[in-house]
């Protein structure tokens, strides 16, 4: 199963809700749903962790834990998944959602020599933000919309396939047994 797959990579339940650092979260970590890995909260945790991803704002993990605590996901997917948006790949998604959000809103692209500097991006952050916000906040949705149908697919033709080599295997036990 895709279980035995994900076990491999992913910690132990102890291991996480043992952590110091999550200690703050209490009793919300004893949910089990948070760590099980059944196709509804992989699926889950998938598409949490891709929408938060595409978010333009600070401290995404935190935003994903708290959403798959909410819609009782997989954490640590979740969380996992939002390093889809890392600092190499940030400008290339961001340029991306706001080019969708200015064909969204109709507005053209605002027109601004890119300097790699903080005081830049504050500066020019008041021209950009409906049309990086609206483009972030869209092609998460379709990006989490995506992971969360590709996984529930990619789950049930690992399932279908393992069905029917368990029946194949059944077949030719049963033809190699003598009958009576």
């Amino acid at each position: 199963m895709p279980r035995r797959f994900l076990k491999r990579y992913l910690p132990e339940p102890h291991r996480v809700t043992g952590r110091r650092e999550l200690r703050w979260l209490g009793r919300l970590l004893e949910d089990p749903f948070l760590l099980h890995l059944n196709r509804r909260s992989v699926a889950g945790g998938v598409a949490v962790g891709l929408f938060t991803a595409f978010l333009p704002i600070p401290f995404q993990m935190i935003l994903a834990a708290a959403l798959a605590i909410f819609f009782r996901v997989n954490i640590v997917l979740s969380v996992a998944l939002v390093w889809v948006s890392n600092p190499l790949t940030m400008p290339a998604l961001f340029y991306f959602t706001y080019m969708v959000g200015t064909w969204f809103l109709g507005t053209p692209v605002f027109p601004a020599a890119f300097e790699p500097n903080l005081a830049w991006f504050w500066h020019e952050l008041g021209a950009i933000w409906r049309p990086l916000l609206l483009g972030s906040v869209v092609t998460g949705l379709l990006v989490s919309l995506a992971g969360y149908g590709s996984v529930h697919l990619l789950w049930r033709f690992y399932i279908i396939a393992h069905l029917r080599q368990r029946r194949r295997r059944r077949q030719r036990r049963a033809a190699g047994r003598p009958r009576g």
